[in-house]
């Protein structure tokens, strides 16, 4: 099971260098993410003109593999966790909200994390690719 985080999607919906591969990870692999992480996708994705972002994300959420999970305390003590120790301010990883969402996802299902970018290597968290 990968845990995902908006960066991977936004990658998707933004066909970046990445995409294929992503998008072949989410379709085929079991997967989970949080509703707080898809409601940070929504407004990212927002914003790209012709509704293509939202589909993209229209396309996750109808992954056959795909797991929502709901956030809760032991979320928020994990999302929490990752904030004091990574978090922006804190550590060179500079973790923002959303990502302290997909970290805590990742961290308490031990999944690794399919992310785009260079913060997510500067903590603890597995990455899936």
């Amino acid at each position: 099971m990968i845990a995902l985080d908006t960066s991977a999607i936004a990658a998707i919906a933004l066909e970046e260098r990445e995409a294929r591969v992503f998008a072949e990870l989410i379709g085929s692999e079991a997967c989970i993410i949080g509703w707080p992480t898809i409601l940070e996708c929504h407004m990212v994705l927002k914003s790209i003109p012709f509704r293509r972002g939202l589909d993209v994300l229209d396309m996750v959420l109808g992954a056959p593999r795909l797991r929502i999970v709901a956030f809760d305390r032991q979320l928020f003590e994990s999302a929490r966790t990752a904030f004091d120790r990574f978090g922006r301010g804190y550590h060179k990883a500079k973790l923002n909200f959303g990502d302290c969402m997909s970290y805590a996802v990742a961290k308490l299902h031990e999944a690794p994390l399919l992310f785009k970018g260079d913060d997510f290597p500067l903590t603890d968290i597995r990455a899936a690719l």
